[in-house]
């Protein structure tokens, strides 16, 4: 299957468009669609909030009686069941479009594949894989809980030079820049949910709210508290959805901490303590996407053993804090090069003085 440089063209606006709901569309995928007829562009959209319109119904909206004929260029395939909204190739054929070319594939098993093949039986032509690697990057996070039911983990770790997050007496405000703090609240934006230990709760008392960027929507906050040890007045319930997943059953507790607005889980493994892995698929069963974690060491090193960890947002300032600092992360005492944790570097930047790294666990 070839395509033309126009279908990559488009199809980049499409993805553009679909970012402008990179903080809104949870737990629904990010998706833009642009319709062109005779070389030019008639109608575009996206989907801005789960039980809005769809992008497509937004763009045939825009095109009106010149979507007939026109080429669709969608960032994900159009969807043939019924949702909160109708199906959306039900409109495309009724609009009587000529083509459609979708990025990727839904891996939403009630579409995967169904919504082309719908298409393709009313009489359209219908294609999948233009730009598909930075379709599925824009939504990793909803592939990964349409395909391993479980939303993807980001871990962000912000640490000096020397890889120390904290002085070893728990002082970490602050390790980086003010740059660096406000790409972080970008990254809290478009995820679902921000995930801390009670830890970091007890040392830092963080809010985990967006602030730095503009936003319709908050995260939910999730602590992770084998102990149920958080008290009602952390400052994570001042507005805001909270879960606080635990291993202890303490009914007194629990309704103290639901009076304050949060849900509570409990989840726990053969050791006491909350099992990350079926906390994981809780969230997914939750709609969750994609999890920032913010959180100290133990935390971080124990989800990256539990297999849950996809990505590691790491920014690291220009200074040393010495031997005796926290590190970053508990990989056990390794014997053999072998052992070391493999990372794919994606991406580095500067943000003030602060180097972002983004890397993926595993060479890929």
């Amino acid at each position: 299957m070839s395509f033309s440089a126009d279908d990559f063209e488009f199809m980049a606006r499409a993805l553009r468009l679909a970012e402008r709901g990179l903080y809104t569309t949870t737990p629904n995928p990010r998706v833009g669609c642009v319709l062109v007829r005779d070389g030019r562009i008639v109608g575009e959209g996206w989907h801005e909030r789960a039980g809005g319109d769809h992008a497509e119904a937004a763009a045939l909206k825009v095109a009106g009686a010149a979507a007939a004929g026109a080429t669709v260029y969608v960032s994900l395939e159009p969807c043939a069941h019924h949702g909160r909204t109708p199906p959306c190739t039900d409109a495309l054929i009724a609009a009587r479009v000529g083509r459609v070319v979708a990025a990727m594939q839904d891996p939403n098993p009630q579409v995967s594949g169904s919504g082309i093949a719908k298409l393709r039986a009313a009489g359209i032509v219908a294609e999948a894989g233009v730009l598909e690697n930075e379709a599925r990057e824009l939504n990793i996070g909803f592939v990964s809980r349409m395909m391993r039911v479980r939303p993807w983990m980001r871990v962000k770790i912000a640490a000096s030079l020397d890889g120390k997050t904290a002085l070893r007496n728990g002082v970490s405000q602050w390790v980086t820049g003010p740059d660096a703090r406000r790409d972080g609240h970008r990254w809290r934006a478009r995820s679902c949910a921000v995930m801390t230990g009670i830890g970091t709760l007890k040392d830092d008392d963080p809010r985990l709210s967006v602030r730095e960027v503009e936003t319709s929507r908050q995260p939910l906050r999730i602590v992770v508290d084998s102990r149920l040890r958080i008290t009602p007045e952390a400052k994570l319930f001042d507005g805001g959805a909270v879960l606080v997943a635990t291993a202890t059953h303490d009914a007194a507790k629990a309704r103290e901490l639901e009076a304050k607005g949060a849900a509570i889980v409990v989840l726990p493994n053969p050791e006491g303590k909350v099992d990350l892995l079926r906390l994981a698929r809780h969230l997914a069963g939750l709609g969750l996407n994609e999890v920032l974690v913010e959180a100290g060491m133990n935390l971080d090193s124990a989800l990256l053993r539990a297999g849950v960890v996809d990505e590691l947002l790491m920014y690291l300032a220009p200074h040393m804090l010495g031997d005796a600092g926290r590190g970053m992360l508990d990989l056990g005492d390794l014997t053999q090069m072998n052992q070391r944790l493999e990372l794919d570097i994606r991406d580095t930047r500067l943000f003030g003085a602060d180097l972002r790294v983004l890397a993926r666990l595993g060479k890929t």
